[in-house]
């Protein structure tokens, strides 16, 4: 097994985290390279991804067409699609080189020819104000949105900003997809879950739409975005007792009352 260590060359203590990289590298024996998220190897078989969420997703996606799976090592604040962090580095990588590991695939979007992990964001040029947004699905009108803009997510990103802006969440393995509009001006306007088959159409006469993939802005000059399934899935590996369940409760507080409820009194 060939290891590719990928780290985000724009974070601080670059050298302190290559020095951490190489020495766990070395003392498993492991063929191995270590590379910033601008400069990524083709040559590998794993890779560790290190940084924050957003590191993962763009290092994640350049290996899905591949069929390369990517572990998460987390040195940024939530981590929610990472395994560890990095000065745990050293024990996780002793699993994975014994092959304790699973491997998820988790579904991606494609928009005008982009792709997503976590979600499109669609709003309009005048990112100013609301906007009338059509939906059609496979073709069919579905509704007309004034909103700030629509939120289409995965399973994976539904934990993102979908969440935030009210959607719900899905278990990684549900092969369904969320539209979630963002401040909607009408109270009917509700997150719709709908089958990961479907293709969605989403216009706007107002301007050009305005396109963010994975949180990055896109070039699409364009009144129409169509926004359907990736073709290839993403794989992510995880530790053997991983459990996206687990993850709620400790990432997210799932469920847990306030540290200033517990035990009050009434």
């Amino acid at each position: 097994m060939k290891i590719g260590a990928v780290y985000n060359k724009y974070i601080n203590n670059t050298q302190e985290i290559i020095h951490i990289l190489e020495t766990g590298l070395k003392s498993c024996n492991a063929e191995y390279t270590i590379s910033d998220s601008e400069n990524l190897s083709k040559d590998v078989d794993f890779v560790f991804a290190i940084g924050g969420d957003g590191t993962i997703l763009n290092v994640a996606k350049f290996y899905a067409a591949l069929g390369i799976p990517v572990m998460g090592v987390n040195i940024g604040r939530l981590g929610f699609l990472s395994q560890t962090d990095l000065y745990m580095f050293s024990l996780i990588l002793k699993d994975v080189t014994e092959g304790k590991y699973k491997i998820e695939k988790r579904i991606g979007l494609e928009c005008n020819g982009y792709t997503a992990l976590n979600d499109f964001v669609i709003k309009s040029c005048q990112s100013t104000r609301a906007a009338k947004f059509e939906l059609e699905i496979n073709g069919a009108a579905v509704c007309e949105y004034i909103s700030d803009g629509l939120i289409i997510s995965t399973p994976t990103g539904s934990t993102a900003y979908c969440l935030s802006a009210g959607g719900p969440i899905l278990a990684p393995t549900v092969e369904a997809f969320t539209i979630v509009p963002i401040c909607p001006h009408t109270l009917t306007a509700r997150p719709l879950v709908i089958p990961d088959n479907e293709i969605l159409t989403v216009r706007s006469n107002d301007c050009p739409l305005s396109v963010a993939a994975d949180g990055s802005d896109l070039k699409i000059n364009s009144n129409t975005v169509t926004i359907k399934k990736s073709e290839c899935k993403i794989k992510l590996a995880f530790l053997n007792d991983n459990n996206f369940y687990n993850v709620l409760r400790e990432k997210l507080f799932w469920g847990i009352a306030p540290a200033s409820q517990i035990g009050e009194k009434h």
